[in-house]
């Protein structure tokens, strides 16, 4: 039997503020956006290549709770570059040195898999972490 995580609910202060968010600076794709009466509405999104979506959840107590979110790119730079074309501050490029585990700046020097990463947050906080797989592949 598989077994497949689908979708993560990210809780959110404001709905249409997220969705702007995630639409617009993140690039994700809007898969549904459905109101039923005042108090039920459903928002899901999906990044593009991605077989997880997001479903966005109006909860202001555990709004920005979403922590360490994973996003995986096959070129670090070139996904860093996009998203401040959005105009989202993603952070520069980090790793960690594979004897101290210090995280030392910018991108592996290695481009070694599941090394490379940067990060940015949605407007409640909710922290996303973006990291580099599959470049020598894609190369």
């Amino acid at each position: 039997m598989d077994w497949k995580i689908e979708l993560v609910v990210v809780p959110v202060a404001d709905v249409d503020r997220a969705k702007a968010f995630y639409v617009d600076r993140a690039g994700f794709t809007l898969d549904v956006d459905h109101s039923a009466g005042e108090d039920f509405r459903v928002v899901q999104l999906t990044p593009r290549g991605s077989a997880c979506s997001i479903a966005l959840m109006k909860n202001v107590d555990a709004a920005g709770s979403a922590q360490g979110l994973q996003l995986i790119v096959a070129d670090i730079d070139s996904a860093r570059t996009e998203l401040a074309e959005r105009g989202l501050d993603a952070g520069e490029p980090f790793h960690f040195d594979r004897d101290t585990g210090a995280q030392l700046p910018g991108a592996d020097p290695g481009r070694t898999d599941y090394n490379s990463f940067l990060t940015f947050s949605d407007p409640d906080g909710n922290r996303w972490m973006v990291q580099e797989v599959g470049r020598a592949a894609g190369s």
